[in-house]
């Protein structure tokens, strides 16, 4: 029983001779971390019994490939079903498939949710025929700077693994130098709901095939920043097929706006992120039901779109002179233009912005004029304005005030609005000199 727990937990992490070998329980003994991890020092695990997440680093299990795992006996399949251990990291190892194909099943007898590999290396070909008809409790599985062979030569491991991973909920696969996926493994994930696949080096073409007919079908989020991704249009097609995509990420792509591009993306599309993909103009169409819009960090100069469902606008970062009108938004409650060329809010706008929760324009240049700096004063005194104010708004302009916190600026009536004290003035003195004559 000992070996099978050991395979279990470290999934073979057995060190290479000389190394040090520990397991640290933190204070509020819910994370657990091994390091290079050897059979003589398996008492160590015994700390990592009361965690809830286990971390291995380091070891040397390519050696142990040919060694031989038998079926569990009871006693082994009631001590891994006593472990509350919900999530394993597995990172700095070298996985030779075939022993993780046999040691995969012993999760089936456990409560873990979540299984990470991170910075591994997957050498091999592994035989899953065991693992027909098996299910496991690991609802999220994730993959980050892995090497292994690519996942179009694995069609048969998914399927002999389809019974498990029709039931899997989150997938990660990212800084792994995916440059494709194959359509039939798509179709397995039949209940996955969220798909990252950033950090990766997926181009337009590579997106149609993998997001093909009938694969991801609950797909809800899908990240894909940082990629080689460059077509708006071009992605647009690629995604059309996933009706029920809520949460799209294509940050950190270069994309080129297609002026005239007729493709539609999923209606059920709610959060767009468009950060730091270089865009200058907005590019069209844009998904109809937007509830959530970030296109912070680009090269945006105007904006003009009519979204009736959006709520929350992110434009900070960019290169606009004047804050665009939100009367196309009646539902906007969050509007973020930080960093931008904006030196004035003008006074309708002002109004406006008054009906939102939060507004956000620091370190923008304002011309401190009365309107300018008295916009901002009523915004920041009615609780509009959201993290940064006062210290992030300051003058730019005119001279004398320049550097000046806006909120030290004094706006007056009888500075700013002379006329306003002196009509009233000269009614009063008139009234007096009918009545004294």
């Amino acid at each position: 029983m000992t070996v099978a727990v050991l395979l279990f937990l470290g999934l073979g992490l057995l060190a290479a001779e000389g190394r040090r070998s520990r397991c640290n329980l933190n204070r509020t003994q819910e994370y657990c971390v091994c390091y290079n991890l050897s059979e003589e020092t398996i008492g160590s695990i015994i700390q990592c019994l009361p965690a809830t997440v286990v971390e291995f680093q380091g070891g040397d299990v390519e050696k142990y490939i040919a060694f031989p795992i038998e079926d569990l006996d009871s006693s082994a399949i009631e001590t891994l079903g006593s472990l509350i251990v919900q999530k394993i990291i597995i990172g700095n190892v070298l996985v030779p498939e075939i022993l993780l194909a046999r040691v995969l099943r012993f999760f089936s007898y456990t409560h873990v949710k979540e299984l990470a590999f991170e910075s591994c290396i997957f050498q091999g070909t592994g035989d899953w025929s065991d693992m027909v008809g098996q299910t496991l409790p690991i609802l999220s599985l994730s993959f980050h700077n892995v090497t292994s062979a690519p996942l179009t030569g694995h069609e048969q491991a998914f399927s002999s693994l389809s019974t498990w991973l029709e039931t899997l909920q989150e997938l990660a696969v990212t800084a792994s130098r995916v440059t494709s996926l194959p359509c039939a493994m798509g179709k397995v994930f039949r209940a996955l709901r969220s798909l990252s696949l950033a950090q990766n080096s997926l181009s337009d073409g590579s997106l149609s095939p993998a997001f093909c007919q009938g694969a991801f079908p609950q797909l809800q989020e899908l990240n894909l920043h940082h990629n080689n991704l460059s077509s708006y249009h071009n992605v647009c097609e690629g995604v059309e097929l996933l009706s029920k995509l809520w949460h799209l990420d294509l940050s950190h792509n270069e994309l080129m706006a297609d002026p005239a591009s007729s493709c539609q993306w999923p209606a059920s599309l709610r959060h767009f992120n468009l950060s730091n993909t270089g865009l200058d103009e907005v590019p069209t169409p844009l998904p109809p039901n937007l509830e959530v819009l970030d296109m912070s960090h680009n090269h945006l100069r105007a904006i003009d779109i009519s979204l009736s469902s959006l709520k929350k606008l992110f434009l900070n970062q960019n290169l606009l002179q004047a804050v665009p009108s939100i009367r196309n938004y009646p539902k906007l409650d969050t509007l973020h233009l930080d960093n931008n060329s904006i030196s004035e809010l003008p006074r309708g706008e002002v109004k406006l912005l008054g009906r939102l929760q939060d507004v956000a324009v620091a370190h923008n240049p304002f011309s401190c004029s009365c309107s300018g700096a008295g916009g901002l004063q009523a915004l920041a005194a009615a609780g509009h304005l959201g993290q940064g104010w006062p210290g992030d708004y300051r003058c730019h302009s005119p001279e004398q005030y320049q550097g000046w916190p806006v909120a030290q600026v004094p706006v007056s009536v009888l500075r700013c609005d002379p006329a306003a004290v002196v009509a009233p003035l000269c009614v009063v003195l008139a009234l007096l000199g009918v009545a004294g004559a």
